[in-house]
C-alpha cells in the first residue's frame, strides 16, 4: 500500500492527479504542468515535500561523526541556522544519497535526506554512528511544505503571522526556528522561498492559509521540470551510488584539500575523473528524455535528465559525457532511431524567473 503525506486530503480535494512516487501516493500535477511551472517562476506555488525524511542527529560528537560521513566539509557550518549541501559516499566512491545538513548547535544537526532512499540511508547511518555518542531521531512528526517563487516569501509571512521578524534577515542556505516551524531559505526550483518543517498536525491549516492568499499548488511534474532548469541533480538519475560525484558536476560538494578523511576519499583519490555533467540544448526538433545516448567527437555519453523546458521554450538535458568536450561543441543524441543535434552549455539553465542560455 502506498504512503501518504498528511496532506493527502488537501490534495484530492485540489483534484490532483495522484501517483505512485517511490512508495508514496504524490500530486503529480492539479491540471496544468506547464502553468504551475510559470507560476512558480513569475510569481509562487507551493509543493508538499513531506515524504523527505527528516532526521535529527543529538549528542556530543555530532560534529566529528559528519566529518566521516559525508563529502563536504561540516567545519564550513560556524553559525547557527547554516545549511551545507552535501552527499554521502560508499567505500568506491558512489553516492549513497545527497542531503542537506543544517547546524543548530553543536549537539544538533538536522539532516534532510531523499523520501526513496531514506531507510537505505538510516541504516547507513547507524552503522556509521555505531560506538559514537550521536543519537538519529527519525522525526516521522514533521511535515515539510516548500513555497517558492519571486513572491514566496511575501505569501508566507502573511500566511504565518510574526514569521516575518524571525526570518526576513535570513540569508539563502540558512534557517531559523519559530515556535514550532522550522524555516530554511531552501528550495529545488531556482527560485528564492522557504521550505518550512512543521508538525504534521499543522500542515493542513498552513496549506490551505497559503492557498487562500493565491499560492497555487504545484506536482511533481512541474518539480521536476524547475529543478531541471535550475541545473539541480534528481538522486537516481543524475547520480547513484555507482556514480562518481565529481562526474556528476558535485565536485563543489567535495572536500579533497583538507586533511579530513571521510568515507569514499580514498576512492575518489585513486580514480580518474574521465566524465563531467553537462547541459545539453537541443538544436533539432524533439524532446530529451534520460538515458537517450549521446554521441561526441571524444567518445560516447547518455543523458541523465532531459525534458522540454517551459522557461526557454526548447528541450534541454543534463548529460554524463566525455570530460574533453567543450561548452559550445556540438553533439548528436540518439531520439527514436534518429540523431539530433544538440549544444553543449554550461548549466543552469533559468533561475530567477529568467533564461541564462
Amino acid at each position: 500500500m502506498l504512503k501518504r503525506t498528511p496532506l493527502y486530503s488537501a490534495h484530492a480535494d485540489m483534484g490532483a492527479k495522484l501517483v505512485d512516487f517511490g512508495g508514496w501516493e504524490m500530486p503529480l500535477h492539479y491540471g496544468s504542468q506547464v502553468d504551475e511551472h510559470h507560476k512558480v517562476r513569475n510569481d509562487c506555488g507551493m509543493f508538499d515535500v513531506s515524504h523527505m525524511q527528516v532526521l535529527d542527529l543529538k549528542g556530543e560528537d555530532c560534529r566529528n561523526f559528519l566529518r566521516y560521513l559525508v563529502a563536504n566539509n561540516v567545519d564550513k557550518l560556524k553559525e547557527s541556522g547554516k545549511a551545507l549541501y552535501s552527499a554521502m559516499l560508499n567505500r568506491e566512491g558512489g553516492v549513497v544519497d545527497d542531503l542537506i545538513i543544517y547546524y543548530m548547535n553543536e549537539s544538533w544537526f538536522r539532516i534532510v535526506v531523499n523520501a526513496g532512499t531514506a531507510e537505505k540511508d538510516i541504516a547507513w547511518m547507524q552503522e556509521k554512528a555505531n560506538g559514537r555518542a550521536v543519537d538519529i531521531a527519525i522525526r516521522s512528526d514533521l511535515a515539510m511544505i516548500a513555497v517558492q517563487g519571486p513572491n514566496a516569501r511575501e505569501r508566507l509571512w502573511q500566511a504565518i503571522p510574526g514569521s516575518k521578524d524571525a526570518t526576513e534577515s535570513l540569508k539563502p542556505f540558512y534557517a531559523a526556528q519559530y515556535g514550532s516551524y522550522f524555516i530554511a531559505r531552501t528550495g529545488y526550483t531556482g527560485e528564492d522561498g522557504f521550505e518550512v518543517m512543521l508538525p504534521s498536525d499543522d500542515a493542513e491549516n498552513l496549506w490551505n492559509a497559503l492557498n487562500s492568499l493565491g499560492v497555487a499548488p504545484i506536482g511533481l511534474g512541474a518539480r521536476d521540470t524547475l529543478r531541471l532548469e535550475a541545473g539541480m541533480n534528481l538522486y537516481g538519475q543524475d547520480m547513484d551510488e555507482q556514480t562518481n560525484p565529481l562526474e556528476a558536476g558535485l565536485a563543489w560538494t567535495v572536500d579533497l584539500k583538507s586533511e579530513r578523511d571521510f568515507v569514499g576519499k580514498d576512492a575518489l583519490l585513486s580514480k580518474p575523473v574521465k566524465f563531467q555533467l553537462a547541459g545539453l540544448l537541443l538544436v533539432d526538433r524533439g524532446v530529451l528524455r534520460s538515458h537517450q545516448p549521446v554521441s561526441t567527437p571524444c567518445g560516447e555519453g547518455e543523458i541523465t535528465s532531459g525534458t522540454f523546458s517551459p522557461t526557454l521554450g526548447q528541450s534541454i538535458a543534463l548529460a554524463r559525457i566525455p570530460k574533453e568536450i567543450l561548452p559550445g561543441d556540438e553533439v548528436r543524441v540518439t531520439v527514436r532511431d534518429k540523431q539530433l543535434r544538440a549544444k553543449v552549455v554550461k548549466y543552469p539553465f533559468a533561475r530567477n524567473g529568467k533564461s541564462l542560455i
